[in-house]
């Protein structure tokens, strides 16, 4: 199975417009509270060494699964929900979450430990996961400011460095044989994030959207390669050492799954084109001035670690990453309209949905 929808939620909070307005905790949001105690009960039962009073935050960010903060004497924790409402079939699958996680982990990829996963909603209303919380330093914006200009291409060589990693395990080995489709990834993603999107009447249509729906499916390349696949692999879903150019947990596992690599590498690199008020990207910015690798280079360092001469029919995959984005930004639309959406910035998301639009139907008439 695959998941449906995701609005970039996780350990920490998405990008946004602005650190200030994404980062941190919040007292949780009216809509968003559950029986605390009932937590604590089943945490003892199912987290070793959990122990102590249990304080609940809420992270400001987060689109899709309601992600929290677990506070003890002894430690802090990580809880993943799924949100309270209506939800659409196949989407916000904590389970899988959970389940990526856990085998990744068996590959030494970074990622936060699972602690357990709870499926009766009789605990705090829907199902969740705990894991632990990792410290570190999340990067909001992809230019580096705040990182020495003589440092910023070893941070985004350790990015490169783990998307390529991520792509070489050996799935079945960890357990994650059953984690996805092997084999006509694009066709299926191509479908299933059209029907979401022409699904919700309520968001409205796009022209942009419309053209790409006929577009995509009659341009797919050649090949079928099968890896595991982030989704969402983005700087601002990592979290760094403190002081380091090394990563020490990747977060948001929502839209992972058994398919391409190419899809998964394009929608990272597409930050070389991404605006930067949509998300972290570099649009229109000067990576010479700043001490950034190039587009070409990034690409070359990739291929390099994956064995590949080059990647043909780039514009293609980028095309893709930018609708199936869109589509993300239209179903936080039709959740800001019914009134389901979990982060205060959500509003702000949906009013992007058309400039993302336009910007993928760029990539397919580049």
């Amino acid at each position: 199975m695959e998941p449906r929808q995701e609005d970039q939620a996780g350990s920490r909070p998405v990008s946004g417009t602005g650190q200030a307005e994404n980062e941190g905790t919040t007292p949780v949001r009216p809509g968003f509270a559950f029986d605390e105690a009932s937590l604590a009960s089943w945490m003892s039962e199912h987290v070793p060494g959990f122990e102590g009073r249990l304080s609940v935050e809420q992270f400001k960010g987060g689109q899709s699964n309601p992600t929290y903060k677990l506070l003890t004497p002894r430690r802090t924790y990580v809880l993943r929900r799924k949100p309270p409402g209506q939800l659409l079939k196949g989407a916000h699958a904590v389970e899988r979450e959970a389940q990526v996680l856990t085998g990744l982990e068996k590959a030494d990829f970074p990622v936060a430990h699972v602690h357990a996963l709870c499926t009766n909603d009789a605990v705090i209303g829907s199902w969740f996961y705990v894991m632990d919380m990792v410290d570190g330093r999340v990067f909001w914006d992809a230019a580096l400011p705040d990182v020495p200009r003589e440092h910023r291409a070893a941070y985004y060589d350790a990015m490169n460095a783990t998307i390529a990693a991520l792509h070489r395990v050996d799935y079945e080995a960890v357990g994650l044989g059953d984690y996805g489709k092997p084999g006509n990834y694009f066709e299926r993603q191509i479908a299933r994030w059209s029907r979401q999107y022409l699904d919700d009447a309520e968001a409205g249509r796009d022209v942009n959207m419309d053209r790409l729906i006929e577009w995509l499916p009659a341009n797919v390349p050649p090949g079928d390669d099968t890896s595991i696949v982030h989704g969402d692999f983005r700087i601002d879903n990592m979290i760094f050492h403190p002081t380091e150019p090394r990563i020490l947990a990747v977060l948001d596992w929502e839209l992972s799954t058994l398919g391409h690599p190419l899809a998964d590498f394009a929608y990272h690199a597409m930050m070389y084109r991404m605006p930067p008020h949509i998300v972290a990207g570099l649009g229109g910015a000067n990576l010479s001035d700043l001490s950034l690798p190039s587009e070409g280079d990034y690409v070359a360092a990739y291929c390099t670690r994956t064995g590949r001469d080059a990647i043909s029919n780039y514009s293609f995959y980028l095309a893709f990453n930018f609708f199936r984005l869109a589509a993300i930004f239209h179903g936080i639309k039709g959740r800001v309209i019914r009134g389901t959406a979990a982060s205060a910035q959500a509003a702000e998301r949906a009013a992007l949905f058309p400039e993302l639009a336009a910007i993928a139907w760029s990539q397919a008439t580049a």
